[in-house]
């Protein structure tokens, strides 16, 4: 702990450095440089507030303890042996607060997300769990008060989807949903299943931060645009204009396209916003499969193609690969009650960065 606190010392100085900072004339005058520095500030802020507690604590446990050395008082010692293992409790608390606090940042945790789900394996089945999925996270996304809107579709003829990609919205919504990267498996008797046998089928969810033109730039260069005209419902306007996009990103080879708004304009900036994803998930992925060949994640890698969760229908169970997790409640999560899995899955992220960084500051 010796070393977490030394940097706990070094996160105080700083935060009374801003402070003055944000008491000076020329930084008040300066918007830009105003905004970073009351940004820095908040981001500190719990962990000092916390660390000052955590001092204070400590300064009245050595009180607690002379009491109990130096007084012949039977009275006072029992009342200081009473304070003292009320603030060692304290304390120990405190010990694994601020171990939380101190635990690095994902920088893309308060970012909105673009979610792609895709049936994989199983043919009409696995489209049709797909689109079971988009309906669970759509229902999830309503509980937290997000926004929900689909922005790609390719439907199959047995009402399922291929493919489908949704924009979510909201606070913290990445830090929540990214454990749900991978793929997933769905044991149930399919409609189409007259002798009643249980099939296994699974789908893939992709969920990717969403980057604007300052998190990430593309060259235009290296994007190859191409414009035709829609297809599908939309009556005379969709059919006689050429306002379908299609998006090249030459480098890697990911393509988007989109005709599901209005004009090209609006589909040119809704295509780029998914290409600019894409590419940096793209990348991002490749520096994380370098990172996790030394150490892989306590969730996993995120890999699409490892099997995360299964959804066992006949027994009404859910259970999460990676951590061990059973729930026999089937019926809830896919109707969006899935904040007992997430939270479990953070707090198993949690307690393997702490051993981690505990290892470190031994």
């Amino acid at each position: 702990m010796d070393k977490i606190i030394a940097q706990l010392e070094g996160v105080l100085q700083r935060y009374d450095e801003l402070e003055e900072m944000m008491a000076d004339p020329e930084v008040i005058n300066d918007t830009q440089r105003y905004l970073q520095v009351t940004k820095e500030e908040g981001s500190l802020r719990e962990v000092v507030q916390k660390y000052k507690h955590y001092k204070q604590v400590q300064h009245d446990i050595r009180e607690s303890e002379e009491v109990l050395s130096d007084s012949d008082d039977a009275e006072l010692e029992e009342l200081a042996k009473e304070d003292l293992a009320n603030l060692k409790a304290e304390k120990e608390q405190l010990d694994h607060e601020i171990l939380v606090l101190m635990l690095p940042k994902d920088p893309n945790d308060d970012k909105n997300i673009i979610m792609e789900i895709r049936g994989a394996a199983g043919g009409d089945e696995a489209s049709l769990f797909a689109a079971d999925l988009l309906s669970m996270y759509q229902k999830y996304a309503e509980r937290q008060g997000w926004t929900f809107e689909i922005i790609d579709e390719n439907r199959t003829d047995v009402g399922g989807f291929k493919e489908v990609a949704v924009m979510i919205t909201g606070t913290q919504v990445y830090s929540k949903l990214k454990y749900e990267n991978g793929a997933h498996r769905v044991q149930r008797v399919p409609v189409t299943e007259s002798a009643g046998r249980v099939h296994t089928s699974t789908a893939t969810v992709a969920v990717m931060p969403e980057y604007d033109d300052i998190d990430f730039k593309l060259d235009p260069k290296d994007i190859r645009v191409d414009v035709y005209r829609s297809s599908g419902a939309g009556g005379q306007h969709i059919n006689k204009t050429s306002s379908a996009v299609r998006m090249t990103h030459i480098p890697t080879g990911i393509v988007v396209a989109m005709q599901d708004q209005r004009s090209q304009q609006q589909n040119r900036e809704r295509a780029m916003q998914i290409l600019r994803t894409r590419v940096y998930d793209f990348y991002e992925t490749e520096n994380r499969s370098k990172y996790d060949e030394k150490r892989k994640s306590a969730v996993g890698t995120g890999d699409r193609s490892e099997r995360i969760r299964t959804y066992n229908y006949p027994q009404n169970r859910v259970t999460d690969h990676r951590i061990g997790l059973t729930l026999n409640k089937l019926d809830r999560i896919m109707n969006g009650d899935l904040g007992e899995i997430i939270d479990a899955l953070i707090v198993h992220d949690q307690t393997d960065k702490l051993e981690h960084l505990q290892d470190v500051g031994a």
